[in-house]
């Protein structure tokens, strides 16, 4: 199964962008212990940009504890560090990995450790992947996704 995801603003029509968010939301999957992994294939076509593309719901103070967001054709965590280049246009795995009791996020892209930080709190997690608009998005915001899991570590 494939989710096509895709966010346009019709300007030159009138129309503004108040937060139109085609998220999927895996509440199905809310956690507050234990490791957690989502899996997923993505892609996401030239000029998307200023978007969230996948995030772990539930953070304090922040409403997220990741987020993996796009600009100019780079995936940051957050704003602060490029996890990788050069992503339009391009299928690519994408494995985030949620420690609750340590704490501890990273995210993997075509299975290469890319990042490995600290969580940002929270008592109930859950995933969520998609466009979401951020600061200087895109007029047309679209992400496409396929073969999504969400896995639990056995203790």
């Amino acid at each position: 199964m494939m989710f096509h995801l895709r966010s346009a603003i019709a300007s030159s029509m009138g129309f503004t962008n108040y937060g139109f968010s085609p998220m999927i939301n895996h509440f199905g999957y809310v956690y507050s212990t234990s490791v957690w992994q989502f899996e997923a294939d993505v892609f996401v076509p030239h000029g998307t940009s200023g978007v969230s593309l996948m995030h772990v719901f539930g953070g304090s103070p922040q409403a997220t504890t990741l987020m993996i967001r796009v600009y100019d054709g780079s995936l940051y965590y957050y704003r602060s560090k490029v996890i990788f280049n050069h992503m339009y246009n391009k299928w690519f795995r994408l494995n985030a990995i949620h420690d609750v009791g340590n704490n501890n996020v990273k995210i993997y892209i075509n299975g290469d450790l890319k990042f490995e930080g600290r969580g940002r709190g929270g008592t109930e997690h859950y995933f969520k992947c998609g466009v979401y608009a951020q600061d200087e998005d895109s007029p047309c915001m679209e992400s496409r996704w396929k073969n999504i899991n969400i896995y639990k570590k056995s203790n």
